[in-house]
């Protein structure tokens, strides 16, 4: 079982949920909020999760986590963590669950507002110690299993960031069998948000040669050696699901360097509720633009991402990624997904705010941010 201690305990292998019960009694949780979503419950994941629960352990369900989490679900899931007296976190599911179970972890051992913790603005250095939480990915891609953020949408309809030491899942048990009964399309979109972890880390101009490394080996494994594109054709290979389960988590541990412009973007876009688009989605039609823009600065990084991506010499990378997008049946540009031109003044002031722009490639002001949004928008 291949175990990873970058930034915290990750087991990454088929039947890795099999070691919660341990899991639970390493760290003493006896009184679990377990957070989950409707869809998985209804799946029977939540009882195959209960079957692996000592009968000692007296465990609470939430399942009320919504595709963008939103600080109104992170209060009524702190409810039920404060009405049961619980005394750490399963998150069960996407990264949807996962960062959910973040917001409930900082906000059992903090004061209200969840704003007054936002990253943009200084607000991770008032963040302490959080409850403890154990984290089960259901999905390939965000890689929040080993990542300290999460990205909530608070109650005043702004998407932030938080991150913190403090909310670093203590243990992360990655099954890659939970993953196959995801759809084709889930399947590329979530992976398709690895791959973008994967190429912002890595272009990021910050200098942090293991986090790089990593990323180059996620992205190898996830695109060069295809394991993307055969989950997604073939949702029972379990060996692409290892794979791509290594490479989503390999993503996180990657941005540790930071991400850049087309997490901005994608946050700018995600907090819109009426779209209600999905982030990895989001992120696969905003990288092409990204890539163009970023070319001129990127070097030798160029050369590094080809390689990982199995390219040819001199083949561009936008291009290599407009063709697996379009193989992986995802959205050519982001007015097939809703987003007008009406909404470019909000996204671009949201995108400026975002924590992730300073660390792109290339600068980014709001002309830039301009550009960027008519290319992905294929105006």
């Amino acid at each position: 079982m291949a175990i990873i201690t970058y930034v915290n305990q990750c087991h990454i292998e088929h039947g890795a949920i099999d070691m919660l019960a341990d899991s639970l009694a390493q760290l003493g949780m006896r009184r679990p909020l377990i957070c989950t979503d409707r869809g998985l419950v209804d799946l029977g994941m939540a009882d195959e999760l209960r079957r692996r629960i000592p009968n000692d352990v007296q465990a609470t369900l939430y399942d009320g986590t919504p595709e963008n989490p939103t600080e109104r679900a992170v209060k009524d899931a702190l409810r039920l963590f404060r009405e049961n007296d619980c005394d750490g976190i399963v998150a069960l599911g996407g990264g949807s669950s996962m960062d959910l179970a973040k917001g409930v972890a900082l906000l059992a051992t903090h004061d209200e507002p969840l704003a007054g913790y936002n990253a943009a603005t200084g607000g991770g250095a008032k963040i302490g110690p959080c409850a403890p939480m154990i984290v089960i990915p259901t999905t390939a891609g965000t890689g929040s299993e080993v990542s300290r953020g999460a990205v909530i949408i608070t109650e005043d309809g702004r998407k932030l960031v938080f991150g913190s030491p403090h909310m670093l899942p203590k243990i992360a048990l990655c099954d890659p069998d939970l993953t196959l009964g995801l759809p084709a399309r889930l399947t590329a979109a979530t992976g398709m948000d690895a791959v973008t972890h994967l190429m912002e880390a890595v272009m990021s101009p910050v200098e942090n040669p293991p986090a790089e490394a990593i990323g180059l080996d996620g992205l190898w494994r996830a695109v060069g050696q295809g394991n993307l594109i055969r989950a997604t054709e073939n949702g029972r290979d379990r060996a692409a699901r290892k794979e791509m389960m290594i490479a989503a988590a390999e993503g996180a541990l990657a941005f540790q360097k930071g991400l850049g412009a087309v997490h901005a973007m994608s946050h700018a876009i995600g907090r819109i509720a009426a779209l209600n688009l999905h982030h990895g989605t989001l992120n696969a039609v905003c990288l092409p633009a990204c890539l163009r823009y970023n070319d001129e600065v990127l070097g030798d990084k160029r050369d590094r991402l080809r390689h990982a991506m199995g390219l040819k010499a001199g083949e561009p990378l936008d291009r290599a990624v407009e063709a697996l997008n379009a193989k992986l049946g995802l959205p050519a540009n982001l007015s097939e997904m809703g987003v007008t031109e009406a909404m470019m003044p909000g996204l671009i002031e949201h995108a400026l705010a975002d924590p992730t722009t300073p660390t792109n490639a290339r600068p980014v002001d709001a002309a830039g941010f301009e550009a960027l949004y008519r290319d992905a928008m294929g105006i």
